[in-house]
């Protein structure tokens, strides 16, 4: 399934679509029976019409939901995050952009209401979550493709379900594609307590890999350290003591990392490569602290570093049979249709959280409908 761009303020954003989503979900009620002879029906959507600071053009809109075709299903969402990714591209500055207008959201999970007379791979009642970004997912309900959706198991919490598509698979596919790590190899990252950071943790934990998580300091230090070992985490280093010379005593009792995974650029992905053991690979898939990777030419031919991207959305569009535009049969305008159009560059990353019995719990801003 399918990874920090520049957060430009993402926390305090987080807090605002937090007030806005929960007070949407107080709002909305659950939907009547729905047929695909049923009279169109409208939902409520957070919609933006051009490219810009979110809180600024973002808006609260009803939407007309039109009947199910054939090969359609109707959903009725029940939790959608706030991802970092979502805010870039209102902001247009994602690698991939809805044609305007557009809903926000690209990841969260909804429950089958009914389904055309061609559809055969999900029945009402059932979970799905978006196949791809750009789906829109900031709405209480709408008629999607079959072909836009994934079913999901019903039986895991639902915050796990409506952060299933992102943060865990892009942790899941770095630790698997660049090095070929053996049970007891190392792996070092940074912006450990992110949401692909503690699924890092956790798969690592899994696969019998050894981590050595980054963090920035904080005053409730111990606390978090706490919280991430007990995801899975053997060693928990701030970014003040990665700096130490005091760290190359450290690797004396464990392998150097093969691999290390870069989410915030500048100096924190510099202590990286320089931990890093010789002929290991760093890859980076976000820019926290917006400033560049910067590598030493010593490091790079003294030990053979290699620096290596990721983008999920990449890797699905490299793996998928071909690429499919997104469409949802939700009308307001140019909603008819939201079509997702590639642009040159980006990165995703996300601040979900933990996974518990390996199954993900976020702590995003979300959405919840009430009954």
């Amino acid at each position: 399934m399918w990874g920090c761009g520049a957060l430009l303020g993402a926390r305090t954003r987080s807090r605002l679509w937090r007030e806005v989503l929960v007070a949407w979900g107080r709002r909305w009620s659950a939907a009547a029976p729905y047929s695909a002879s049923a009279e169109p029906s409208r939902v409520r959507a957070l919609v933006y019409g051009h490219h810009g600071d979110p809180a600024k053009v973002v808006e609260l809109k009803d939407l007309e939901l039109a009947a199910v075709g054939g090969s359609d299903v109707h959903v009725r969402m029940l939790a959608a995050p706030i991802n970092p990714s979502d805010i870039n591209m209102i902001q247009g500055n994602y690698g991939l952009l809805p044609k305007l207008p557009a809903v926000g959201g690209n990841e969260g999970v909804g429950q089958v209401v009914a389904v055309g007379s061609s559809v055969t791979g999900v029945k009402p009642g059932d979970w799905v979550i978006p196949a791809n970004a750009g789906l829109g997912t900031w709405r209480t309900e709408a008629v999607f493709s079959e072909e836009a959706l994934i079913g999901v198991p019903s039986d895991i919490p639902l915050q796990s379900a409506a952060t299933l598509s992102v943060n865990p698979c892009t942790a899941y596919r770095m630790l698997m594609d660049f090095e070929q790590l053996q049970p007891g190899d190392s792996v070092i990252q940074n912006a450990s307590n992110s949401g692909v950071g503690q699924a890092v943790i956790q798969i690592a934990a899994a696969l019998g890999l050894r981590t050595v998580n980054v963090v920035r300091d904080r005053p409730d230090i111990q606390k978090l350290t706490d919280r991430l070992k007990s995801l899975g985490a053997e060693h928990v280093v701030t970014e003040e003591e990665l700096r130490k010379p005091e760290m190359k005593n450290f690797f004396k009792d464990m392998p150097q990392p093969r691999l290390a995974l870069n989410c915030v650029g500048g100096k924190s992905s510099t202590e990286l490569l320089r931990h890093l053991a010789p002929g290991g690979t760093m890859v980076t898939y976000g820019g926290m602290a917006k400033q560049p990777v910067i590598a030493s030419v010593s490091q790079l031919i003294f030990k053979d570093l290699k620096l290596r991207g990721f983008w999920l959305s990449q890797w699905k569009k490299d793996h998928s049979p071909e690429p499919e535009p997104v469409h949802d049969s939700s009308s307001s305008g140019g909603l008819a249709a939201q079509k997702v159009t590639p642009r040159a560059e980006t990165e995703e990353s996300h601040g979900v959280a933990p996974m518990k019995g390996r199954r993900v719990v976020a702590s995003v801003a979300y959405f919840r409908p009430e009954k």
